[in-house]
C-alpha cells in the first residue's frame, strides 16, 4: 500500500531529491572502476559484521544499483515512482523504529561500496547517521608501491590490531605513529576499552576541529588529530572536558595544518631570507624591545656529555660576544618527562628566548611554545616541521666529507672504520659524505660502518677482525672523560694518533642566530606554506662547522683538505653531486645534477662502498630510543 502524498516522508523525499538532481557527478561503481583502471586484485576477505562509517561509503558495488542515487546517495527518482514510495516507507520506519537490518557491502581501499541496502544507506545519510551495520567483504588490491596503496596496506595492518575502521590518514607511516602515540607497542592489540576511549576523543576532536577549520586539500581530520597527539599526551587528552579540549585545539590550530612527514623549509645560511613573509607571529615582541634573556636547556651535563659540552661552549662564546646586551643561563637534566616543567621554570626566571639542545626535548618544547606565544623557542633537531617553534642544526656532512678524504688517502689496506651512534636523519648524510670523500681520493676504499648503540655489540671487535686501524670515532670528548679516541685517528700502535677532528662550532652558530633575531629575522623568516615549518641548517659557510687537522697529517693531504674546505664553503662544490650509487644500485644518474638540501637531509640509503646497515629500533639500547623515536629514519619512511 502506497503512502499518501504530503506529510514528513514525502516532503523529506522531495527535498533530498532536489538536492540529488543538482549534483552533476554520478555515484561511483566499484566494478566499473576496477575494470576501467585494470586494477589487479588478490582476492576477497570476509570481515563479518562491521559498523560502517557513513562518511566512508563511496558508492555501489555494481551498475544496476546506482542509477537511483546521486553522488551523495540522495534519491533522484520522481516522487511518484515505486522507488520513491519504498524510500518514504523506509524513512518513516526509521523515524519510528530505527533501521537495524545490516546491509551488504564491499570494502576497497578503505572505502565502502554497497551491494544490498542502498535505500537504507540513502535514508541514513539524509538523516545524518554516523554509521550503519553491514556484512562486509574486503577486496584486496595488489601491492603497487604507490603512496595511496602503501597507506592502505598500513591501514590493514592497523585494523588487525585495533579493529578501528573509521580512521583515514593521507600519509605513509601515520597508522604506526598513532599506535605509538596512544601508548601501544607496534604489535599490541586493542581491547574494547581502548576502542571506546579513542572513539570518544576522536569524535570530540572532529566535532570541534571540523566546526572551526576549513578543509585543507589532501588532508583529513584524522591527519589533524594525529598532529594534535604529537603535541599533547594521549592520556592527558582523555580526561579533558569539551571546553578544555576546545581551548587546546584553538591554541594549536596552526600546528594542525602541518602534513605528517612534511619536509621543513630550510634556511641554509645566516644571510638567506626565507620565502614569502606572513605575519602569523606578529604577536611576538621584537627581540630588541628588552634585554634578551636566553636559556639553554640540556639533557645531560657538560661534564658527562660531549654534545652538551659543545653547546655549553657555544653559550659561553655567546655571552662573551654580546657582553651586557644579553644574559644566558643553562638548565641540565631535561628529559621527555620533565622538560615541560624545566621550560616553565626558565620562563618564570625571566627568559624570553629558549634553546632546547637535543631532539628528545622537541615535544615538550612545542607544547610550551603553544602555551607561551610570548617566548621564542628553538629546538636542536633536523627534518621536523612545526609552526610554533623553529628547529636548527649544522651541516656536519660537509666536514665528514673532508674527514673521509683524509681517511681514504691515509689507509694502507683500503679499509676504514666509521663509528655512528643514532640512525637518524643527518647521520646517514654524514656516513655517505665520509664514504664519498674516501672514494674520491681512493676508489678502492671501503667504509666499515658500526653503531655504538646496538645491543650487546662491540664495534671494535669488528674493526680488529678486519685489520682496520684508521677509524672515524666520536666528534669530540668531554672534560671528565679525556681520551684520544675521537675524530679521525690511527689505532695501529701503542696509543692512538689523532689526524683530524670535525668541530660543531655552536658559538658561531648562536652568535649569528642572535644577530639575526635582534634584526627582526624571526618575523622576516616566517613562511607562507601552512603545511611546513622552518629549519635553520647552516654549515661551513657560516662557520658553524669546521675541520681541525693535526700535525700528524702529511702536508700534501692538509693542503688538499684546505682546498676542498674552501670550495665547499664558497658553494662551488657539493659532495653529493654527479652520479651516485647506493648499496642497492644507482641513486642518481645525471652527471650535471647535485642533490638538493632536502634530498641530503632526508637521505635514508647508504653509499655503495659502505659495509654495514641501518639498524631497526628494536636492535638499539634503551637510551637511544627517545632520539630515534623523534628523528629515526623508520619514523619518516
Amino acid at each position: 500500500m502506497s503512502l499518501q502524498l504530503g506529510g514528513e516522508p514525502y516532503s523529506e523525499y522531495v527535498k533530498y531529491m532536489r538536492l540529488g538532481k543538482k549534483e552533476k557527478e554520478e555515484l561511483p561503481i566499484l566494478d566499473d572502476y576496477i575494470e576501467k583502471n585494470h586494477v589487479t586484485t588478490l582476492g576477497e576477505v570476509s570481515l563479518g559484521l562491521v559498523q560502517i562509517p557513513m562518511e566512508q561509503i563511496a558508492g555501489t558495488k555494481n551498475a544496476g544499483r546506482g542509477v537511483s542515487f546521486s553522488r551523495s546517495f540522495y534519491p533522484v527518482m520522481s516522487e511518484k515512482t515505486e522507488f520513491a514510495q519504498k524510500w518514504m516507507s523506509l524513512y518513516k520506519a526509521h523515524i519510528e523504529e530505527g533501521i537495524r537490518e545490516p546491509i551488504k557491502a564491499y570494502e576497497f581501499m578503505n572505502k565502502y561500496y554497497i551491494e544490498e541496502g542502498n535505500k537504507r544507506v540513502s535514508v541514513l545519510k539524509c538523516v545524518g547517521a554516523v554509521s550503519i551495520p553491514g556484512m562486509v567483504t574486503r577486496i584486496l588490491p595488489a601491492r603497487t608501491g604507490e603512496k595511496e596503496n602503501r597507506v592502505y596496506y598500513e591501514f590493514i595492518d592497523f585494523y588487525r590490531l585495533s579493529g578501528l575502521n573509521d580512521l583515514c590518514f593521507s600519509e605513509v607511516g601515520s597508522y604506526a605513529k598513532l599506535q605509538q602515540l596512544v601508548g601501544k607497542r607496534p604489535d599490541e592489540r586493542w581491547n574494547d576499552s581502548d576502542r571506546m576511549n579513542f572513539h570518544s576523543l576522536q569524535s570530540r576532536f572532529k566535532a570541534i576541529y571540523e566546526g572551526k577549520e576549513k578543509n585543507h586539500p589532501g588532508k583529513t581530520a584524522d591527519d589533524a588529530l594525529l598532529a594534535f597527539l604529537k603535541v599533547y599526551d594521549y592520556a592527558e587528552l582523555l580526561n579533558l572536558s569539551i571546553s578544555e579540549l576546545k581551548t587546546k585545539i584553538l591554541k594549536s590550530r596552526e600546528e594542525l595544518k602541518l602534513r605528517e612527514g612534511s619536509v621543513p623549509e630550510l634556511s641554509m645560511s645566516p644571510e638567506e631570507k626565507v620565502g614569502k613573509k606572513i605575519n602569523i607571529l606578529a604577536r611576538l615582541l621584537p627581540m630588541s624591545a628588552s634585554k634578551l634573556n636566553i636559556a639553554f636547556i640540556h639533557e645531560k651535563t657538560a661534564e658527562t656529555s660531549a654534545w652538551t659540552y659543545a653547546h655549553e661552549l657555544g653559550r659561553l662564546h655567546l655571552q662573551k660576544a654580546f657582553s651586557d646586551e644579553i644574559h644566558t643561563s643553562c638548565y641540565d637534566g631535561a628529559a621527555e618527562e620533565n622538560v615541560g616543567q624545566i621550560i616553565e621554570k626558565s620562563i618564570a626566571d625571566g627568559n624570553n628566548l629558549i634553546f632546547t639542545t637535543s631532539p628528545p626535548l622537541l615535544k615538550g618544547s612545542l607544547k610550551a611554545a603553544i602555551e607561551h606565544p610570548e617566548v621564542k623557542i628553538l629546538n636542536c633537531s633536523l627534518n621536523t616541521s612545526h609552526k610554533y617553534i623553529r628547529t636548527y642544526y649544522a651541516r656536519m656532512y660537509e666536514a665528514k666529507f673532508l674527514m673521509g678524504a683524509i681517511a681514504g688517502a691515509m689507509t694502507e689496506n683500503d679499509k676504514v672504520g666509521y663509528l655512528a651512534d643514532y640512525p637518524i636523519y643527518g647521520m646517514t648524510a654524514n656516513i655517505n659524505a665520509f664514504a664519498l670523500g674516501a672514494k674520491m681520493v681512493n676508489p678502492r676504499a671501503k667504509i666499515y660502518l658500526e653503531w655504538t648503540t646496538l645491543k650487546g655489540h662491540d664495534p671494535f671487535e669488528t674493526f680488529r677482525e678486519h685489520g682496520i686501524s684508521y677509524i672515524s670515532g666520536q666528534d669530540m670528548i668531554t672534560p671528565k672523560l679525556a681520551s684520544r679516541y675521537f675524530g679521525l685517528y690511527w689505532d695501529g700502535g701503542d696509543y692512538p694518533v689523532n689526524l683530524a677532528m670535525p668541530v660543531w662550532h655552536w658559538g658561531k652558530f648562536y652568535e649569528q642566530m642572535i644577530r639575526k633575531l635582534m634584526k627582526g629575522a624571526w618575523k622576516e623568516d616566517e613562511i607562507s606554506d601552512e603545511t611546513r615549518g622552518l629549519n635553520y641548517w647552516w654549515g661551513m659557510s657560516a662557520g658553524a662547522i669546521e675541520v681541525i687537522c693535526s700535525k700528524h697529517l702529511p702536508i700534501g693531504t692538509a693542503r688538499l683538505i684546505e682546498l676542498l674546505k674552501n670550495t665547499i664553503s664558497s658553494g662551488d662544490f657539493n659532495p653529493f653531486a654527479g652520479v651516485l650509487y647506493s648499496q642497492e644500485g644507482v641513486v642518481q644518474k645525471e652527471m650535471e645534477r647535485a642533490f638538493s638540501p632536502e634530498e641530503i637531509m632526508t637521505m635514508d640509503w647508504l653509499a655503495e662502498n659502505v659495509i654495514g646497515y641501518i639498524p631497526a629500533m628494536e636492535e638499539l639500547v634503551e637510551q637511544a630510543k627517545p632520539v630515534v623515536s623523534t628523528q629515526g629514519l623508520g619514523e619518516k619512511k
